[in-house]
């Protein structure tokens, strides 16, 4: 018997399938069908159509196809993975749809309108072996287009792959124009950097996109504000949107010290967003926090996230920064360096702290004269001194303070931190009060986010006079950086109350500053004269015996006290407070009434 003859040819054949196709069913059957029938009619369809191929077959997640020429088929597959990479730009990672796609020539059986054969059995193969959004080829259709096609071909030497005898060598396609180039490592600047990452959507809701941006931008935007901080503009860290990076990389793409990276996901108008500050130097994780709200105002929760990430990135780069420089080694410490150094010891906010700063700023300023911050912190130790009664001449400390933060201000006037600490300095050590509140509310203007000085412009409010709008912008700071050192703060409220005679709640933030920190002798002042004006005179004198231990100066100079009234009821509580029989007869003119 005569036996049928099978029709056989050469062709170029390619394999592709949808990486993950079955998460992107599970995770939303109808909207992946739907988006796969948009790229094939829009895209996929067309390019074949357009290097004359055909479409032997389809599958859910794949197709079949086979062209004359396998330069044809190269082209063809590079030009739509290019375009899908772009299409797939605005989607989050989580819904891309991504094709792996394998080319092989070989002789193919044509049955009909199917097509088999050792051929498509490799292509297939090599399709299999491709990474999302990439193409692999065999050696054979890498020597017919080498020299034809500007491509790129990457050898991944011969592979062992399922039903197939001998070994595939095995290729992987770049497109020449699409390679990204080895990019050089960026030196660090000279002062910390951050670069803010787009933030992932997980709203599956591509219309979602403009919220996460947006985000984005504001926290760019409240970061830049901080004049220390060196931020990568947006137009650079966009160009990770949607890759799944590695953040040493984008340190050493971008130069930049540390990353910002998030998400966004939306849930009916609720909103969740994720923040993590991370070491690129190392990929250690410095800070994360989530955020909730409600999407009433898009806009405002926007601007209150963007600056509460900002207020509690601020303190946290500066700890960072300050371990950075306590490793490094003492030979090779910058101006910056000692500066760094000499506020770990200032923010000890103790006496041989204080006078250690006092010499590492000196060394500081050795290497740079003009240097702003440095100056400001030096005057804000000489004011330490002062008011705490370490020092045997106060009448120095009080001109060091001055002349220091007036230097400060004529290098650096617009530097936010040099405003709010000269203002600070100089309105405690009698210098016009409402000029350093504008010197204050300048600052603020320049950076909203600045954690440091909404505090100090509540103690300027509270030297004027002013204790219930004192007492919230202290609140303030809390709420822009709720993790860092809040003795201060607490300690600042409780004077507040004090002087709103609502003694009660003064005693109680007083009390949690010093659970904080036990050795600042002003919560002690404060203490004591709380404790007497209430007639508790057991405790005045435990709180005037715990001060005498910290300082032998018990009453101090109550000038920075612009309000007469304010000024008397703070000396008089304390001078009850140290005079043990006064005490006294203030408890017996209590009892009598």
């Amino acid at each position: 018997m005569a036996t049928e003859r099978v029709e056989r040819k050469l062709a170029a054949i390619l394999v592709a399938d949808i990486a993950g196709y079955s998460r992107l069913m599970g995770a939303d059957e109808e909207g992946t069908l739907a988006r796969l029938k948009t790229h094939r009619r829009e895209l996929i369809d067309p390019k074949i159509a357009e290097h004359r191929g055909r479409i032997v077959k389809t599958t859910g997640d794949g197709m079949l196809v086979e062209f004359a020429s396998v330069v044809d088929a190269v082209r063809c597959a590079t030009e739509v993975q290019r375009e899908m990479a772009e299409r797939n730009t605005p989607t989050s990672a989580n819904r891309r749809i991504e094709f792996r796609i394998g080319i092989n020539v070989g002789d193919i059986i044509i049955d009909e309108d199917d097509i088999y054969g050792d051929g498509v059995n490799v292509a297939a193969r090599l399709e299999a072996l491709a990474e999302p959004s990439g193409i692999c080829v065999s050696r054979v259709v890498r020597d017919q287009v080498r020299d034809k096609l500007n491509f790129i071909f990457e050898d991944l030497g011969e592979q062992q792959v399922k039903n197939i005898a001998r070994p595939v060598h095995v290729y992987r396609v770049r497109d020449a124009h699409t390679v990204k180039r080895p990019t050089p490592v960026l030196p660090l600047p000279d002062k910390p950097s951050i670069a803010v990452l787009p933030f992932a959507n997980m709203s599956g809701d591509p219309e979602q996109e403009y919220f996460a941006d947006g985000m984005v931008e504001e926290i760019i935007t409240a970061l830049s504000r901080i004049r220390w901080l060196f931020v990568i503009a947006r137009n650079s860290s966009f160009t990770y949107r949607g890759q799944s990076v590695d953040v040493k990389q984008v340190g050493r793409e971008l130069g930049v010290r540390y990353v910002l990276e998030g998400s966004v996901r939306k849930a009916g108008g609720r909103v969740r967003i994720t923040a993590q500050l991370i070491d690129a130097t190392i990929g250690a994780h410095l800070w994360a926090d989530r955020f909730d709200g409600v999407l009433d105002d898009v806009f405002d929760i926007q601007d209150k996230v963007a600056s509460t990430v900002a207020g509690v990135i601020e303190p946290t780069l500066r700890i960072a920064e300050i371990r950075r420089s306590v490793e490094r080694p003492t030979n090779v410490l910058t101006a910056y360096d000692l500066y760094l150094r000499a506020l770990a010891q200032a923010y000890t906010w103790e006496k041989q702290g204080t006078l250690a700063a006092l010499d590492l700023l000196e060394q500081a300023l050795h290497h740079d004269l003009n240097y702003g911050s440095a100056l400001a912190l030096a005057a804000s130790c000489h004011l330490n001194l002062h008011v705490s009664g370490w020092t045997h001449d106060p009448e120095a400390s009080h001109r060091a303070g001055i002349e220091l933060s007036r230097q400060a201000l004529r290098v650096a006037a617009d530097d936010p931190y040099v405003l709010g600490s000269a203002a600070y300095t100089l309105a405690y050590f009698g210098e016009d009060i409402d000029a350093a509140i504008e010197m204050i509310d300048r600052a603020l203007t320049l950076n909203p986010s600045f954690a440091r000085g909404w505090v100090i412009s509540g103690w300027l409010r509270l030297w004027a006079g002013q204790p219930e709008e004192a007492i919230g912008h202290f609140e303030a700071s809390l709420r822009l950086s709720p993790h860092a050192r809040r003795a201060g703060t607490f300690m600042a409220i409780g004077v507040g109350h004090f002087f709103a005679q609502r003694l009660d709640d003064a005693v109680t933030m007083l009390l949690r500053s010093l659970q904080e920190h036990p050795g600042w002798a002003p919560t002690f002042r404060f203490l004591a004269a709380c404790y007497a004006h209430m007639g508790r005179s057991d405790d005045a004198r435990e709180a005037v015996r715990r001060l005498r231990a910290i300082t032998p100066l018990l009453v101090p100079n109550a000038d920075h006290w612009r309000k007469p009234e304010h000024r008397r009821l703070f000396l008089e509580g304390l001078r009850l407070a140290a005079d043990e029989r006064a005490v006294h007869d203030v408890e017996l003119a209590q009892n009598e009434t």
